[in-house]
């Protein structure tokens, strides 16, 4: 089992994300956070999940030299991809606004890219979810826009929000990994990765 594999392990989770915090912690994994600074960018010629792996990388080697003896850094990206377009997070209501038209009454894609890393070794993996809106109306994405500021988070939206409660019609793969971690295909990967 996963916790006592951990015992003699210091895990790290490098994200400010409240809804990723949330997640580690629900697997019952002690952990401390630490936040880099870095400014999220990427090449242009990257597409879907070559970009969320570079920036989880990116996340990564900006504070691998914090890391000491025991410790494993898990960082993560999550994006959101219809079509050849990524959705980053809105600037702004306008922006917010536009993308949830986009994404209204058509299917995308998010994929949350995770590196593990400790001074030793490097793993990155990602987990794909499709995930279908139903048409939403100007008024639905307004209010939602209005009381529930979704400007940090990728495509503007938030699964476990209103948005998600009433205009998701169904999601192929994991729930989870929209929310912001692919989280049983983390445990699995940091099983494999304390036995390397």
């Amino acid at each position: 089992m996963l916790l006592s594999k951990l015992k003699n392990k210091k895990i790290i989770l490098g994200s400010a994300s409240p809804r990723r915090q949330e997640l580690l912690k629900s697997l019952g994994i002690d952990f401390e956070i630490r936040v880099s600074d870095l400014k999220e960018k990427y090449p242009k010629n990257l597409k879907k999940k070559e970009i969320s792996e570079f920036l989880a990388t990116q996340k990564s080697e900006h504070l691998s030299k914090t890391l000491k003896g025991e410790e494993i850094l898990i960082t993560a990206d999550t994006i959101v991809v219809k079509g050849d377009r990524v959705l980053n997070k809105p600037k702004d209501k306008l922006e917010a606004k536009e993308m949830l038209e986009y994404l209204s009454g058509d299917e995308h894609l998010v994929i949350t890219s995770v590196c593990l890393r400790d001074q030793q070794n490097q793993v990155v993996f990602s987990s794909v979810t499709k995930v279908f809106f139903k048409s939403l109306s100007a008024a639905e994405i307004d209010f939602y826009v209005k009381e529930y500021k979704p400007f940090d988070k990728a495509g503007a939206y938030g699964i476990q929000e209103w948005i998600g409660l009433v205009g998701i019609e169904k999601i192929e793969g994991s729930y989870f990994n929209v929310v912001g971690l692919p989280i049983a295909k983390l445990y699995q990967n940091l099983i494999q990765f304390v036995a390397l």
